[in-house]
């Protein structure tokens, strides 16, 4: 990185691999593959409330409880 403008390269690194990460985490929680080999599940939208709190009790949504149907959805796609 000669004449980079980049002033502070560990800060610069450290912020690449929190936004990769972060890209990495998205891809996989929003993915259609449900685990199994060439397996699909279907989007949150066609699941059960029961299902979506089941669902965010394994990821350990805090909340879950009061929240409706749309709103295990939304917490489930941002946790």
């Amino acid at each position: 990185m000669q004449n980079s403008a980049i002033k502070n390269k560990e800060h610069y690194e450290t912020l690449i691999h929190k936004v990769l990460s972060n890209e990495k985490y998205g891809q996989t929680a929003n993915s259609s593959n449900d685990g199994e080999k060439g397996g699909r599940t279907k989007p949150y939208e066609e699941w059960t409330k029961e299902e979506l709190y089941q669902e965010a009790r394994k990821t350990g949504v805090e909340g879950r409880s009061y929240m409706n149907k749309r709103n295990l959805i939304k917490s489930l796609r941002n946790n």
